[in-house]
C-alpha cells in the first residue's frame, strides 16, 4: 500500500486514535531529564543559554542588594 494513499492515511489515523499515545506521554521524571527536555526548544547554544541564565541570577541579586541599600539610605 502506498504511504501517500488515502487508505493508508486513514488506517494510520485510526491506529493512532485507537492507541491514544498522547495519554501515555508523561514527560521527564528525573531532574536530569527535565533539564535535558528544557533544551529541546532551545534556539541557541547551550553555553549561551547557561550564560544568560547566570546573568539573570546576577541581575536578581543586584536588584535585591540595591533595594536593601536604598532602604538603608532612606531609613
Amino acid at each position: 500500500m502506498n504511504k501517500n494513499s488515502y487508505e493508508f492515511k486513514e488506517m494510520q489515523r485510526e491506529r493512532i486514535r485507537a492507541t491514544k499515545p498522547w495519554l501515555k506521554s508523561t514527560g521527564a521524571k528525573t531532574t536530569y531529564g527535565k533539564e535535558r527536555s528544557k533544551m529541546n526548544a532551545l534556539k541557541m547554544s547551550p553555553s549561551l543559554y547557561n550564560l544568560i541564565k547566570e546573568l539573570n541570577e546576577i541581575t536578581k541579586h543586584n536588584r535585591a542588594v540595591n533595594q536593601k541599600v536604598s532602604i538603608l539610605l532612606t531609613g
